[in-house]
């Protein structure tokens, strides 16, 4: 008899999280590792946010607070919704949650049954495949290439639904190649999707202020989607606040009340404390706080400094990536390469090689649907940074 349920059987461990977890291990053991595939700003949570939660505890907001969120908070993603993307939302189509992971989890759990199929433009973000099997649905793979800059076409999309398709997942800025639908290219996409209203598509925006295009585009612009699409966003990325553990959805009315009745029953309202700070941060414009657009621009330096580096570094292929923190690297041009008792036969091998001969994390495509490339992320110092890529081109020679 086993232990453990199917469900949990049949689920993977978050490949992000398993190299980190080995990076830390060596660490443990005494080696100089650089980890590159964490996912999170290294940058400190802003004080004008860390005050807002401060108050709150001295002003004793410590009791259980409304499944869906705070009322204030609510209002205040809507008013955040309307100034920065010029949509038009209420506060009952906003569900307050742990995470932005949590608010996919509570999407899909919503929405899909056994046998729904759900369309997953690759590469996609790690939890997206697992959380959809969670739900028994189906994830319905649309390649992509880096020749591409990694996105999809209206006619793959087109060629992709059919009568199982419940819904689409996808983000922009995009974990982990970093490339950012474009308005025109959004409009592409919407002109097939509207006409199937059965469909949902779930917009992951949690990388929203990490753009390096501009304004940021959402397909939730383009009114004849309207009760179709499901926002995903939080504080994590954009705030540097990814310990406080609050994401949020903007939905139609329909999926937004299944949410609040489902996180009900499972986790309930979340910490009362990050709430009064993501209130603090979302009531700001990202714009006008120079803690955030500093960060920003900091993240663009880097980009360009890590694909500088990159250029001489054999092998290794990249995009130019638009937004969020990561460089996608196509390394095919390595494979079949021996050394020291190591054989590169896939993406695989070569993480674990430069994990172990280079000392360096990087996080294996095929966790991400493309197995031919390796995410890099550059959410640390240029001084890291230039000396994982000198060990990886030590490494590869």
């Amino acid at each position: 008899m086993e232990v453990l349920s199917e469900r949990l059987r049949n689920m993977s461990e978050s490949a992000t999280l398993a190299m980190t977890r080995k990076s830390r291990e060596l660490t443990s053991k005494g080696y100089d590792v650089i980890n590159l595939s964490i996912g999170e700003p290294d940058f400190d949570t802003p004080d004008f946010i860390k005050k807002a939660a401060i108050k709150a505890i001295n002003d004793n907001h410590t009791h259980y607070p409304p499944v869906a969120g705070f009322q204030e908070l609510r209002q205040v993603v809507v008013n955040k919704l309307k100034r920065d993307n010029d949509l038009e939302y209420k506060a009952e189509q906003i569900i307050i949650s742990a995470g932005a992971k949590h608010s996919i989890a509570n999407a899909m759990l919503s929405i899909i049954g056994p046998g729904d199929e759900v369309i997953v433009p690759t590469p996609y973000w790690v939890s997206y495949k697992e959380i959809i099997k969670l739900a028994q649905g189906i994830p319905v793979f649309i390649e992509t290439s880096l020749e591409n800059d990694f996105k999809i076409t209206p006619e793959q999309l087109e060629q992709a639904i059919n009568p199982r398709t419940k819904a689409i997942i996808y983000s922009s800025p995009c974990n982990p190649s970093g490339s950012v639908y474009t308005r025109q290219e959004l409009k592409g996409l919407a002109e097939v999707l509207t006409n199937y209203k059965n469909v949902f598509i779930i917009s992951d925006e949690i990388y929203e202020l990490i753009s390096f295009v501009g304004k940021h585009e959402s397909i939730a612009q383009f009114n004849c989607l309207k009760d179709q699409v499901i926002i995903i966003n939080g504080v994590s990325k954009g705030f540097a606040m990814t310990g406080w553990r609050i994401g949020y959805m903007a939905a139609p009315k329909v999926v937004a009340q299944a949410c609040d009745k489902l996180q009900g029953q499972i986790t309930s309202g979340v910490c009362t404390i990050s709430q009064y700070a993501a209130i603090e941060a979302l009531k700001a414009d990202p714009y006008e706080r120079p803690e955030i657009t500093e960060m920003i621009k900091i993240f663009r330096e880097r980009r360009n400094f890590v694909l500088d580096l990159l250029k001489d570094v054999p092998g290794i292929k990249t995009n130019m990536p638009q937004g969020a923190f990561y460089v996608f690297m196509n390394v095919q041009n390595l494979y079949g390469k021996k050394f020291g008792g190591y054989s590169i036969n896939n993406a695989n091998d070569l993480a674990l090689y430069l994990l172990e001969h280079a000392h360096v994390a990087l996080v294996p495509g095929d966790a991400f649907g493309n197995p031919d490339c390796l995410r890099l992320s550059y959410a640390t110092s240029k001084d890291l940074l230039k000396e994982a890529v000198k060990r990886i081109q030590q490494a590869l020679k």
